[in-house]
């Protein structure tokens, strides 16, 4: 039977507008009263600067005649100086309030992207880059940031004193203003043109900037081996042929920006030259005030200011606009892995029965090789099942079968008699303890690390796993004991000392069925010994599931199973497996052999 297609990757962003915007005012729309104050001292800010136009008419008019009376202008001037001071307070709250939207806006965007990210499935980042990911979440909120914290804001006010600066010099003198109207449509031209290759350009130096972030999360991450094939030549060639790429299609969009500008402002205030020169001829002939000319210079050069703002927020909206369209897409992914509507709830007390009828399964990401097929195994309650055979023959995807971190494409998985497909997925997970082989620790304490398994454990609590696991002799010898900080991929630790803290993580779990993938390869022979005790004591009463890499750990399970290609090719005991000859005589003549030698 052919296999499903594999699921794509994170689909490009087809579409910059700016109805991408919406995603961040379903965010803000959550802070209405900080919003409110927001707008509010931004509409005070914004008029008070428009009246300032007017003040300095009145002031012209009345202050600067001769013959004025000094205290019959004493109120014009007072009170330009109090409305300087409106504007002053305003532009202070609006500054506050406005910022501090756009921090907690991206606070919370940050937050809910991880939230959701880690309830996909594996596959998603089988398909999609973890590096790219992170860079999304780091460097595309910053640009949603600075528009929601920065741009916004002036948008906003820029085009409150843009419409009302046109009102205010229509009042002034229509003719003028008409003719000052002349340009706008002009301005429009070059922004229609100009601002969607701008946005194209802003999308490509994002995703510039995502894969330097890759490469360095990758280069560092392996920064062992770089160092150990003296490769760091290589890489900071390669790292810097990136940067440059980077930086060319910054400066691609900054020269079309600085383009967009150049006409745009020349446009401007070449409308405003224009127009002080026919207002000029007016004050000569007498039918406008010196004041009036003042305020309508005053006013245009604020229409003018407000404009030319305008235009240069658009490129960082545009640029946010496709920032969000990838947060979006993020919050958009949904798990193929998910609990049904009413999930069929799991026997209590647990059985830790597990069985797996016929599964067929491909990997999406390699769709012509089948992982499983056929696959049919029973697994009684408190029985230990070793799984053996060569590398592909599919142990470790029948862990992440066993797991639900995949549904098979055909057969059936069941847990104490319920079918996956019917349970909660997280039911199921929270009846396993697993100890990887390729062990994870958290760039966190000791204490963190083991409570992971069940983080409502008391530190008593954890420290008992710790002994159970032969973990509390060394962890007594740590600075700050089970406190200390393990670094970063516990980098403090030894391999077989992280291996034990896994191994007490899933003691203190206390699961009915345990996931054991060859749990103390990273141990030393006299480490092992203490640890495979350890282990038989937690076996004893549950059901586990062993892959097993030496098989001379495994000679006391219940049942080998022998797999290859994705089959079950023998099913025995150690030693009447041994006795039948085939695959696993073969694998332990072999090893056995190694050891001997």
């Amino acid at each position: 039977m052919a296999s499903p297609p594999p699921k794509p990757p994170l689909p490009p962003v087809a579409e910059r507008k700016l109805s991408r915007l919406k995603l961040l005012w379903r965010f803000s729309r959550a802070y209405p009263w900080h919003l409110t104050a927001a707008l509010v001292a931004l509409a005070v800010a914004a008029l008070s600067t428009l009246a300032i136009p007017q003040g300095l008419k009145m002031v012209v008019d009345n202050g600067f005649a001769r013959g004025s009376d000094p205290a019959a202008i004493t109120p014009f001037f007072t009170g330009f100086l109090g409305l300087v001071m409106v504007l002053g307070l305003a532009t202070a709250v609006r500054f506050y309030f406005v910022t501090w939207i756009g921090e907690r806006v991206v606070a919370d965007l940050r937050t809910a992207v991880q939230a959701h990210l880690v309830t996909l499935d594996p596959v998603f980042f089988e398909e999609n880059r973890p590096a790219e990911i992170a860079s999304r979440i780091t460097s595309d909120t910053a640009i949603i940031e600075q528009v929601v914290a920065t741009s916004a804001s002036l948008a906003l006010r820029n085009s409150v004193m843009g419409i009302g600066g046109i009102i205010y010099m229509f009042w002034v003198s229509p003719r003028l203003t008409l003719l000052m109207l002349l340009v706008i449509p002009l301005t429009m031209v070059p922004l229609i043109l100009l601002g969607r290759r701008v946005r194209d350009l802003s999308r490509a130096s994002q995703d510039r900037v995502a894969d330097l972030g890759t490469l360095v999360s990758e280069v560092l991450g392996a920064i062992r081996i770089v160092q150990a094939f003296t490769q760091e030549r290589r890489e900071s060639a390669r790292f810097s042929a990136a940067v440059e790429r980077s930086f060319d299609t910054a400066k691609r969009r900054l020269r079309l920006r600085a383009l967009m500008t150049a006409l745009i402002i020349t446009l401007v205030f070449g409308a405003i030259t224009l127009v002080l020169w026919q207002g000029a001829l007016g004050v000569i002939a007498g039918t406008l005030s010196g004041g009036s000319i003042a305020a309508f210079v005053f006013a245009a050069a604020i229409v003018a200011g407000a404009f030319g703002t305008l235009t240069e927020v658009y490129g960082d909206f545009m640029r946010a606009a496709g920032a969000s369209g990838r947060m979006e897409e993020l919050l958009a992914a949904r798990p193929q892995i998910r609990a049904p509507a009413q999930p069929t709830p799991l026997p209590v007390p647990a059985l830790g029965r597990l069985e797996l009828d016929g599964v067929r399964f491909h990997y999406p990401s390699k769709p012509d090789a089948a992982a499983l097929n056929g696959f049919s195994l029973s697994i009684a309650p408190g029985e230990t099942v070793a799984v053996v055979g060569p590398s592909g023959a599919g142990k470790s995807t029948l862990f992440q079968l066993v797991q639900r971190f995949y549904d098979p494409e055909g057969g059936e998985l069941r847990i104490d008699g319920v079918p996956y497909t019917a349970a909660d997925p997280q039911a199921i997970r929270a009846r396993l303890a697993v100890v990887p082989q390729e062990t994870v620790i958290f760039a966190a304490s000791a204490l963190e690390n083991i409570r992971y398994g069940r983080p409502e454990a008391s530190e008593a609590e954890v420290w008992a796993a710790a002994r159970a696991a032969h973990a509390d002799a060394f962890l007594k010898d740590l600075p700050d004991g089970i406190h200390s900080f393990l670094g970063e991929a516990g980098t403090r630790l030894s391999g077989g000392q992280r291996q034990r803290i896994a191994i007490a993580r899933a003691i203190l779990r206390d699961a009915p069925i345990l996931l054991l993938d060859e749990a103390t390869s990273a141990l030393d022979a006299e480490s092992e010994q203490l640890v495979q005790a350890a282990l038989d004591d937690l076996m004893k009463g549950r059901t586990t599931l062993v892959i097993a890499h030496r098989l001379a750990t495994v000679r006391n399970a219940d049942r080998i199973v022998v797999m290859d290609k994705g089959r079950i090719v023998a099913t025995g005991t150690h030693d009447s497996l041994l006795a039948s000859g085939g695959l696993y005589a073969r694998l332990a003549r072999l090893q056995f052999d190694q050891v001997a030698a």
